[in-house]
């Protein structure tokens, strides 16, 4: 899952994403309304967590752009404005959830999984291939009816192969949906995280196999 945070603050913003990919999720730390807008431009997301008193202009006028475009991008409103007037203006104005500084960091990553799970949303389903399934809510992935302790890293990408059984998942789509667009990653950084999923899913007995596809991507499927 790819999140898109707007926060002007150095330390907060850190704070987020550092959370935040703990949490399992891929995060772009936006400072300000013109990021945002770069990062939305080229790029896909889960869901966004956004501050309202920006450098550079409110983040309720992104929030506007993005409904008057029809995009039904799940955003999660974070900020110091904590009247009853400021939240229903957030949430009348196309917020689907409303949070207010100072705030805990576990009940953040609960809201935006709840967005998640909500109906036609990224999560609340669980994907299964032959013995293998992952629940994308609890992040728990079973082999066999057996508990398989995975990273979080290692459990993104698995959801990706799963969400793309019997399909080639591209390399450049993996790359991008699980490092974030400003966050520097060696070149063979995906091919490292395949491999130690793969020998994860082999010792462990799952019967999905994942196949490289040399020079475009990576394949889930079940054995011939």
């Amino acid at each position: 899952m790819k999140l898109l945070v707007v926060e002007d603050e150095p330390e907060l913003g850190r704070l987020l994403r550092t959370a935040l990919e703990r949490a399992g999720f891929a995060v772009d730390l936006a400072p300000r309304l013109r990021e945002a807008r770069g990062f939305l431009a080229v790029a896909g997301y889960d869901a966004a967590v956004l501050d309202l008193s920006l450098p550079d202009g409110d983040g309720l006028s992104l929030l506007a752009t993005l409904r008057r475009a029809g995009a039904g991008l799940p955003v999660l409103i974070l900020t110091a404005r904590d009247s009853p007037e400021d939240r229903v203006h957030g949430l009348n104005a196309g917020a689907d959830d409303y949070l207010v500084k100072p705030f805990h960091l576990p009940e953040l990553v609960a809201r935006i999984r709840a967005l998640l799970r909500r109906p036609s949303a990224a999560l609340g389903l669980t994907l299964t291939l032959g013995n293998l399934a992952l629940d994308t809510a609890s992040r728990q992935v079973l082999v066999g009816g057996q508990t398989l302790p995975l990273s979080p890293r290692e459990v993104s990408v698995l959801e990706l192969l799963l969400r793309h059984q019997g399909q080639v998942a591209l390399r450049a789509s993996l790359e991008e949906r699980l490092y974030g667009m400003d966050r520097e990653f060696t070149p063979n950084a995906l091919e490292v995280l395949i491999h130690r999923l793969r020998r994860r899913l082999q010792e462990a007995g799952a019967s999905p196999l994942i196949h490289t596809i040399r020079g475009v991507g990576y394949l889930m499927a079940l054995p011939a």
